[in-house]
C-alpha cells in the first residue's frame, strides 16, 4: 500500500499536469457519482493528508481518492489516451485544457477503492478522524505523541499503523522505524521514547518526500536491494550485526497483525505471539 509520502509525491506530480487548469471532461466510473458532472470547474489544490489524496475544485467541491493496495494515476499528454486493455480500469477521468482552450492532459485514476465527492468545507467528515500529518503545514508532534500513548498497552508497529494516532505511516516505514530506534515491533508503548520516535518518523517521512531520489531509502544507499534496513529482507543477514532478519506473516483480517520483519539481535524485547 502507498504511503504517505508517496501520496504526497503523486499530488505533486498531478499538480504539474493539472493544476489551475479548466476540466473539459471528468468523469467518476463509480455508481455513487456516475451521474456527476465536473467540467468547467478548475483545478485548485491537490491536498494530502496521511495516504488520501483531496483534489480541490472551484465550486466548494473536493474529490476525494485512496490508492489502498491497487490503486494508480496515470497522465498521458494531449491527443493521447491509455492502452485499451486499461480502461476497464479506470475509476477517475480529468481532462483539461491548456490556458489557451486548448486540449490538455488527461489524468486517468486506475482500481482506485475509494472516490467520492464532498463539499471542500465538509472534507472533515471524512479526513477529521486522521492523526496529524508531518507532511502538512498543521503538523502536530505534540498531539502525535498523545495520541500514541493514549493506549500504553499497545504495540509499537501496531500504534504507529493507526492514522487515527499519525498519519502517513505505513508497513514499510513502522518497520524500518522499529529498527533503527531499537525496538522490537512488539514492545509496548509505555517503554517506547516517543518524542524522539516520532521526531524521526516526522524527518523521515520529509525526507523521503522532499529530497530527489531518496524516496522510502532508509539506509542511505540508493542501489538496488540496499534500500532498506529489515523491510521485504526475511532470512537474510542484518546489515549491522549479521543476525537472520525474521518475519511474521500478516494476519488478514487483523489490522494488529501486519506482516512484521525484524533483527532478534538489534531489536531486543518482546516476541511476537505466533
Amino acid at each position: 500500500m502507498p504511503e504517505g509520502d508517496s501520496v504526497y509525491l503523486l499530488a505533486r506530480r498531478l499538480d504539474r499536469s493539472l493544476l489551475g487548469r479548466r476540466i473539459s471532461r471528468g468523469d467518476l466510473r463509480v455508481p455513487r457519482h456516475a451521474t456527476a458532472d465536473l467540467s468547467g470547474r478548475v483545478i485548485l489544490e491537490h491536498a494530502t493528508w496521511g495516504k488520501h489524496l483531496l483534489t480541490r475544485l472551484s465550486g466548494d467541491l473536493t474529490l476525494h481518492t485512496h490508492l489502498r493496495m491497487d490503486g494508480s494515476w496515470s497522465v498521458v499528454r494531449a491527443g493521447k489516451r491509455l492502452p485499451r486493455d486499461l480502461m476497464p480500469d479506470v475509476r477517475v477521468l480529468l481532462a483539461v485544457t491548456e490556458e489557451d482552450g486548448a486540449p490538455g492532459p488527461t489524468a486517468y485514476g486506475l482500481k482506485l477503492p475509494v472516490v467520492e465527492l464532498v463539499r471542500t468545507d465538509d472534507e472533515a467528515s471524512i479526513v477529521g478522524h486522521l492523526g496529524p500529518d508531518p507532511l502538512r503545514s498543521d503538523w502536530d508532534a505534540a498531539e502525535a505523541i498523545r495520541r500514541l500513548a493514549s493506549d500504553p498497552d499497545r504495540p509499537l508497529v501496531a500504534a504507529l499503523l493507526d492514522q487515527r494516532n499519525l498519519a502517513g505511516l505505513g508497513n514499510l516505514w513502522v518497520n524500518e522505524l522499529a529498527f533503527l530506534r531499537g525496538y522490537s515491533p512488539w514492545t509496548p508503548m509505555r517503554d517506547v521514547d516517543l518524542p524522539r520516535t516520532v521526531t524521526l518518523a516526522a524527518r523521515a517521512l520529509r525526507h523521503s518526500a522532499l529530497t530527489p531520489g531518496a524516496h522510502q531509502v532508509t539506509t542511505g544507499s540508493t542501489r538496488r536491494g540496499e534500500q532498506h534496513w529489515v523491510s521485504g529482507r526475511a532470512q537474510e543477514p542484518c546489515r549491522r550485526c549479521g543476525t537472520t532478519i525474521e518475519v511474521v506473516a500478516e494476519v488478514p483480517g487483523d489490522p494488529e497483525r501486519r506482516r512484521t520483519w525484524w533483527c532478534p539481535r538489534c531489536q531486543p524485547g518482546p516476541a511476537p505471539d505466533r
